[in-house]
């Protein structure tokens, strides 16, 4: 079946709220200018930008999502940001379990179960990463890594609640270092991701699931990831903050 494209920039704690903005409206002009398909796309700024980028990106094409959320509707959590909250910002997608909050924050398996939950639950969807780290890549205990994080990060939703589910493929060793996967690589890795919900739901449900690639995509190699049979778009890092380069990514993905 046609699967959606999605590519998705996460800026992580890059851009304060004016330089937000002067990208958001440089990026909505080349998506209304530039890009044809349906392509998703999807902007991830810090907390702090996504009710101004919403409101600037009222009636495009781009989607807004939040970078992380806590797993509470409210409480004595300082520094913490709520699904609810979020939805009121206009912002329609949480990124959850990125592999910076694994390794710098120590989220858990059991948290970000938690907190796809939660997300589901307010009407937002998730965007749940994914991915081993270098060590685990050359012990070959990777695929073993990647089916305990999908096993217990989304395997107790049911299948209602995983329809509204992108997972993004993220191997640790290929994040801001240059390094990327090569599309072989990333395939096999992507077909895993298929085959284990294939199994656990059915077939029609694992057939209708984005699974994005993230991990150093640049303009130059995103049409040959993009080209694999299981990889539905991309998860982009440093190359989302420069609006041509994040266009032409998008257009790779048609």
């Amino acid at each position: 079946m046609s699967r959606k494209k999605i590519v998705a920039g996460n800026w992580k704690m890059h851009k304060t709220l004016e330089e937000s903005m002067a990208l958001t409206t440089e990026i909505r002009g080349m998506v209304r200018d530039e890009l044809r398909g349906d392509t998703q796309v999807i902007l991830i700024p810090p907390f702090i930008s996504l009710a101004g980028m919403a409101r600037l990106l009222e009636g495009s094409a781009i989607a807004i999502g939040a970078q992380n959320c806590h797993w509470e509707d409210q409480g004595a959590y300082t520094g913490e940001i709520s699904a609810g909250m979020i939805k009121s910002t206009g912002a329609t997608y949480v990124l959850i379990g990125h592999s910076e909050r694994r390794m710098y924050f120590g989220e858990t398996n059991e948290q970000l179960a938690a907190k796809t939950k939660t997300v589901i639950r307010h009407g937002l969807k998730p965007i749940f990463c994914v991915g081993e780290s270098q060590q685990e890549r050359e012990d070959k205990t990777y695929f073993k890594v990647i089916e305990k994080q999908i096993t217990e990060g989304l395997f107790h939703l049911d299948r209602k609640e995983f329809s509204s589910v992108v997972i993004a493929y993220e191997p640790v060793w290929a994040i801001g270092t240059g390094l990327t996967a090569s599309p072989e690589d990333a395939q096999e890795i992507h077909h895993l991701i298929r085959k284990l919900v294939a199994n656990y739901y059915n077939e029609e449900i694992a057939d209708a699931l984005s699974i994005l690639y993230g991990g150093s995509v640049k303009p130059e190699n995103a049409a040959q990831l993009f080209a694999m049979a299981d990889i539905d778009g991309g998860l982009i890092g440093g190359a989302s903050l420069k609006a041509r380069d994040f266009i032409e990514i998008c257009k790779a993905a048609r």
